[in-house]
């Protein structure tokens, strides 16, 4: 019984809002997080945005979750406590946290920066995840603070607006990723299918780089909007429309999360074109052999990037000015957040201010 009244009393105080089943709903939730270890930091949370995965992995639509769940891994805050054996972080120096908060650090993936693909059990994930340590499970950023290794927590440029940077630790590196790695520049002429939460960043990285922009969409407004946003041509893919840009492509980037025909995106190539998907959708993708054998083509899928990279993207966008178009919300509205997330209704991401927690709905 001593025991159990010591840990109940040991630990960092936190609070935020959790899903406590699969069921989705939000609720307000008092916790303990431990006590940061000689290689980890704790960060006040400032801004955490809100991605499709986390309704996603509320709602157990992809595998079996840990509940109670505080989802949230687009966090940016303020660094409050460090531990004794930290080198490259201090008290007050701003940082972003994404979908992970540490790994193993010793096999080969690790080393290489690479850490999403840890080869001893997996990276501890920033929610719904077990600390590698102790075994405690990860809270995520809908909450004041969290604690991560140093790695994990990466600098923000003070020219950085932090709210709107929150979304690229998880938008803005899962676009960056296959942009870079399959070398857009100048003159690459670049289709970005979806002008969401991810599209929309991926036209400002994409223009950036010096491609030539084309976005594909169903929605007329969103055609507009594209044009604002740096694409130098905008495609209405919805009913029988019809477009110029056959096999004249470098590189498409699939953001759709929803079922669509990959093959209409396959003939928008030139031979020796690439299409990379990192949109999810919740059906397996179909594809003709003959879109891809006829003309050389390449289908490939890109997810997140490691510590090294993270921190290219995130230098890169400071650099060039790109940050992510944002609502920003109360914590108390962050059911009805859910809800237009799923209907499509936000442009385009979602930032929850962490300064509403404690505050009153309505």
């Amino acid at each position: 019984m001593a025991a159990s009244k010591k840990s109940e009393t040991v630990g960092i105080k936190s609070v935020g809002y959790a899903a406590y089943d699969a069921k989705g709903e939000l609720k307000p939730i008092a916790f303990k997080r431990r006590e940061p270890g000689p290689h980890e930091v704790v960060v006040d949370i400032n801004y955490c945005g809100i991605c499709h995965s986390d309704v996603h992995h509320v709602r157990s639509e992809w595998r079996n979750e840990i509940y109670p769940m505080v989802p949230g891994h687009e966090i940016v805050g303020k660094v409050s406590k460090i531990g004794s054996s930290v080198g490259k972080l201090k008290v007050g120096d701003v940082v972003g946290v994404g979908c992970m908060v540490d790994s193993c650090g010793e096999c080969d993936a690790c080393k290489s920066g690479f850490e999403y693909a840890c080869s001893n059990g997996g990276p501890a994930w920033t929610y719904g995840s077990r600390y590698r340590q102790d075994g405690g499970v990860t809270f995520g950023g809908y909450s004041n603070n969290i604690v991560a290794n140093e790695k994990f927590a990466f600098r923000i440029s003070p020219k950085a607006d932090p709210a709107r940077t929150a979304p690229l630790l998880c938008a803005g590196t899962t676009t960056y990723t296959p942009l870079s790695y399959w070398k857009v520049g100048n003159g690459t002429k670049v289709g970005i299918a979806g002008l969401g939460g991810l599209g929309h960043i991926a036209v400002k990285i994409a223009k950036s780089m010096g491609a030539e922009v084309t976005v594909f969409t169903t929605s007329n407004e969103k055609a507009k909007d594209a044009i604002r946003l740096g694409a130098t041509d905008a495609v209405v893919t919805r009913g029988n429309a019809t477009d110029n840009h056959v096999g004249k492509l470098d590189f498409i980037l699939d953001t759709i999360s929803a079922k669509h025909d990959i093959d209409y995106y396959l003939s928008m190539l030139r031979l020796d074109g690439k299409m990379v998907v990192v949109g999810l959708q919740d059906q397996p993708l179909s594809v003709q052999p003959f879109s891809l054998v006829s003309r050389h083509r390449v289908l490939a899928g890109s997810g997140l990037d490691g510590t090294k990279g993270t921190q290219e993207m995130l230098d890169f966008c400071t650099k060039k000015g790109i940050a992510a178009d944002i609502e920003l919300i109360p914590i108390q509205k962050v059911n009805d957040a859910y809800e237009r997330v799923v209907k499509g209704d936000v442009k385009y991401r979602f930032v929850i201010d962490l300064s509403s927690l404690g505050k009153p709905s309505g």
